[in-house]
């Protein structure tokens, strides 16, 4: 302790006119006690105001340069120190030396400004200022294809640096990108795969860079997706696996690299994992399970990726995907439905998929689920349902093999992601199918819970599918029984405020299927019509310019199939339709010109 605080006395006095060799003596003790005790050693440092004396020593002229900046990137592992750098003015001069030319100067000063930079705003901020940035992107230029030690060690410092420097701050990662760093890691990571220390660093600033959007667009025209591969297989112990697959995720996101990716062989890889781990209960090996099969799913977003995995349902992916539903691994059953969902994007595949028993499959993962069962499988497995019932053709198949029993399982499901999947499913199931429709439309228990779940105003989602499914009964059965059903239930006045949605699709689907209503058994729903105020509502959408044409015309259908009920002729006779009519005679559309003429007619014979 004396010894140093004679050294720290020392380099205050002779800072200006000592020799070399006094001075490197000092530094010497100084080193020697940051190495037993980094941080009262450098409590003592920052109290003895030396480290402005440091400023002036940093000179690229100097001996003793590369130990001042040995000695500040030591204090400045300490958080406490790093302010006390910036404010002592070390950032400018520790810059400048970064164009000098000695290895030891450039290393240290590396070190220096990398640990000032840790998780320090006022530190980034003194670099960016001075340009450091810049100068370290040229140095990974120069030095990247050269493999001798020294300069491997040097390039993991200034890689170590620029990570530092960005670490979550948006700004400096877009001016990293912005001077190209990234062509110039992956090369660095391609040259450099026998060394691990430099591997690591550069992992760790992609997984850095791979989140920012206009990021992934630099990567899409390097060849990462072939190096992370080639690294990954590789690997034996998890730590590094998991540090790859950091990357992996947020690169995989962008359309471009899932298809390079997949072309890399990166799937095999997931495969080889999903394999190895799925009976371990080892806690690495089941998050590698949870990661691999996750990243398998999300390579099949991809449209391109996911039709060149599926090979026209004949490939060897997609028969190791469709193995994993059957699975014991909740992890693996839901990886598994979801690559199914992924995979049923379009009508060929839902086809293809149906006709080769895929529905049967999906319903036993669905029973294995039906008592407290896994809330993110059911999920999934609805998902793949709803999707593979899209195609007109697979309609018919899917019912006739009993999914609309296998998903009314789920009706007393409280969990709102599993009841709007349900309601999605069972929607397009009996799109253009009367029987079904009727079927399900008689069905007292699922329709009670339909109106119920019109009021779930805490989840927009499922009030808004319960709404859609209500009138999609209507419209398909065309069915009085199912109409009785849903006026005893309680749900035209769900019925005539979906047709106030923001929505014209839905609004739409309501008028349509109030105009059946009033059609077949407008007895039986008069007196909800009245209570729900539909003929103001009515009035107000052919009042209002904003209302979409189709929206017009089936106000027009509804208002005169409404006449035919005295109750409301009155409403509508109170409220000076005729007016309001006459004047969409001559609207642009001609369908809604048309039937303003046909229903001004119905209008003035009743009155």
């Amino acid at each position: 302790a004396d010894n140093l605080s004679e050294a720290l006395k020392k380099l205050k006095i002779t800072s200006t006119d000592s020799t070399a060799d006094s001075l490197e003596g000092c530094l010497d003790c100084l080193l020697q006690a940051l190495a037993q005790n980094n941080m009262e050693t450098s409590e003592k440092i920052q109290k003895s105001g030396v480290l402005q004396v440091f400023a002036s020593l940093l000179t690229p002229q100097s001996s003793c340069t590369a130990k001042v900046a040995n000695v500040i990137a030591e204090v400045a592992r300490n958080e406490f120190m790093r302010n006390p750098c910036v404010d002592a003015g070390l950032i400018p001069p520790l810059v400048q030396l970064l164009n000098c030319k000695d290895q030891e100067v450039l290393l240290q000063t590396g070190r220096a400004l990398g640990n000032i930079c840790y998780d320090s705003h006022e530190g980034r901020n003194a670099v960016d200022h001075a340009g450091g940035a810049h100068i370290v992107v040229d140095h990974l230029r120069s030095l990247c294809s050269k493999t001798d030690p020294a300069s491997e060690k040097l390039l993991t410092v200034f890689c170590g640096m620029l990570m530092n420097y960005s670490n979550e701050n948006d700004t400096l990662q877009s001016q990293l990108i912005n001077m190209g760093v990234i062509p110039t890691l992956v090369k660095l990571l391609g040259i450099h795969c026998q060394n691990a220390a430099l591997t690591e660093m550069c992992l760790v600033a992609f997984g850095n860079l791979a989140e920012l959007e206009s990021s992934k667009e630099q990567f899409a025209y390097t060849n990462i997706a072939e190096e992370l591969v080639k690294l990954f297989k590789k690997q034996i112990e998890h730590d590094k696996k998991e540090m790859i697959f950091e990357v992996l995720a947020p690169l995989a996101e962008n359309d471009v690299i899932k298809l390079q990716l997949v072309e890399a062989g990166l799937v095999e890889c997931l495969l080889e994992i999903v394999q190895k781990t799925v009976d371990s209960d080892k806690e690495d090996d089941i998050a590698e399970l949870k990661t691999a099969s996750d990243l398998m799913v999300l390579l099949l977003l991809g449209d391109e990726s996911m039709q060149k995995l599926f090979e026209g349902g004949k490939g060897s992916v997609f028969q190791r995907v469709l193995s994993w539903i059957p699975s014991n691994s909740h992890q693996l059953q839901l990886a598994g439905a979801l690559a199914i969902a992924n995979f049923a994007r379009n009508d060929g595949n839902c086809i293809h998929m149906v006709d080769n028993g895929i529905v049967q499959k999906l319903m036993d993962l669905l029973d294995r689920h039906v008592e407290d069962g896994n809330v993110t499988v059911q999920h999934a497995a609805l998902s793949a349902l709803r999707n593979l019932a899209i195609p007109v053709v697979n309609k018919a198949k899917m019912l006739s093999a009993g999914v609309a029993e296998a998903v009314l399982k789920f009706l007393r499901s409280e969990m709102p992601p599993v009841q709007f999947k349900l309601l999605g499913t069972l929607r397009m199931l009996i799109d253009a199918q009367a029987e079904a429709a009727e079927q399900l439309g008689k069905n007292v228990k699922l329709v009670e819970r339909l109106v119920e779940w019109c009021e779930a105003k805490d989840h927009a989602g499922v009030m808004g599918e319960s709404n859609r499914l209500l009138s999609a009964l209507i419209r398909h059965s065309k069915s009085k029984d199912v109409i009785r059903t849903i006026v005893q239930s309680g749900g035209i006045k769900h019925l005539v405020t979906m047709a106030t949605s923001e929505h014209v699709i839905m609004q739409n689907e309501a008028l349509v299927a109030l105009a059946l209503i009033a059609a077949l058994e407008l007895v039986t729903a008069e007196k909800d019509l009245e209570n729900a105020q539909l003929v103001q509502i009515l009035h107000r959408l052919l009042s209002d310019d904003r209302s979409a044409p189709e929206i017009k015309y089936n106000s027009m259908v509804l208002i005169c199939a409404l006449i035919g009920s005295e109750p409301l002729q009155k409403e509508v006779q109170s409220m000076a339709f005729l007016e309001v009519i006459s004047k969409l005679r001559s609207h642009e559309n001609k369908t809604v010109a048309q039937q303003a003429s046909l229903t001004e007619q119905r209008l003035a014979v009743e009155s």
